[in-house]
């Protein structure tokens, strides 16, 4: 076990000598880094949506929502993948930077195990900073990882020293101050009791951790609810609610919870759609019963800005002669 005081000057200092030396970062990396920041340590409770795409993206921030969860089983799903790192990171990248592109709030990507060790996690938040995305959330598990949601399935943890060590290597390659990495804790998902939670949560803390995502699957919060108040609100706490949905949210805000993040409701709401649109058209062969239910294909238009193209011809383009 690690000397946490030790830690913290280690880290402190690996923090102010990359942030000498390293590049000025990108405006929109530096301004949606800081509004995920802000969400972070805000005293009211924030909330973050799922997206899987460029147009899932732009919906979730059309709807008002202040930044997006990059879910890796939904990214994974939309590939027809399964969420066990089948999907490489630089598909991964390569969704990113059309979420980014469409966007202009805070995206926290579910980065799964960090695609590997100290030195792939210190990449990856190169390559995250270099698209203008503000955060990365890592978890305590092993690579490839396997979803926290599946029955019977084993869920062995990574060592502390090393996942904090992780955490230190990413908050010391990051060039944007305000970059935020998560640390996502899995004590609970592999069995063990709030002890092991609280003690991961402290070293990752200690590490550097912007804010700590602690997971449950239970059907009620319990184990939530032992966590915060063991925890003290050392530092920010997210959550994902997903299987203890019925729990109000004003609960969460009572315990001190800093940021719910709904994980992969836009997807699981798309396959639904999509499975009975199929179904209704196959079975009646006409899209009569079918139009009136779906967005018109100018909706389509919009969402893809077509009238930013059209201006944009009108400017660039040589006019045509009437002649």
């Amino acid at each position: 076990m690690f000397n946490k005081v030790f830690l913290r000057t280690v880290t402190n200092y690996g923090r102010q000598l990359s942030t000498a030396t390293a590049a000025k970062p990108k405006t929109t990396s530096n301004s949606r880094s800081a509004q995920l920041k802000e969400m972070l340590l805000s005293p009211k409770l924030e909330f973050i949506m799922e997206a899987h795409s460029a147009l899932s993206a732009k919906i979730v921030a059309e709807t008002g929502f202040k930044a997006i969860w990059a879910s890796g089983l939904s990214m994974s799903a939309s590939l027809g993948l399964r969420d066990s790192n089948e999907a490489s990171w630089t598909q991964v990248l390569d969704i990113l930077e059309f979420m980014s592109d469409a966007t202009t709030i805070p995206i926290l990507v579910d980065a799964d195990t960090g695609f590997g060790n100290f030195n792939n996690a210190r990449r990856l938040v190169r390559k995250l900073e270099q698209l203008g995305i503000a955060g990365a959330c890592i978890e305590d598990k092993l690579f490839p990882k396997t979803n926290s949601l599946l029955d019977n399935r084993e869920q062995p943890l990574a060592d502390i020293d090393e996942f904090a060590l992780k955490i230190r290597a990413m908050k010391d390659t990051q060039q944007d101050p305000n970059f935020c990495v998560v640390a996502r804790v899995e004590a609970f998902i592999s069995g063990w009791g709030c002890d092991e939670a609280v003690r991961r949560a402290e070293a990752y803390l200690a590490a550097g951790a912007d804010a700590i995502l602690m997971h449950s699957k239970q059907k009620e919060p319990k184990e939530i609810e032992q966590f915060m108040k063991a925890w003290k609100n050392q530092g920010p706490v997210i959550i994902v609610p997903t299987n203890y949905y019925q729990t109000p949210t004003d609960t969460f805000q009572k315990w001190g919870i800093s940021a719910i993040i709904w994980a992969n409701h836009n997807l699981r709401a798309s396959i639904k759609a999509m499975q009975a649109t199929s179904k209704r058209i196959y079975s009646e062969q006409t899209l009569v019963n079918i139009e009136p239910n779906i967005v018109s294909v100018k909706e389509v238009f919009r969402l893809q800005d077509d009238q930013e193209l059209v201006n944009a011809e009108k400017k660039y383009l040589p006019m045509k002669s009437k002649s």
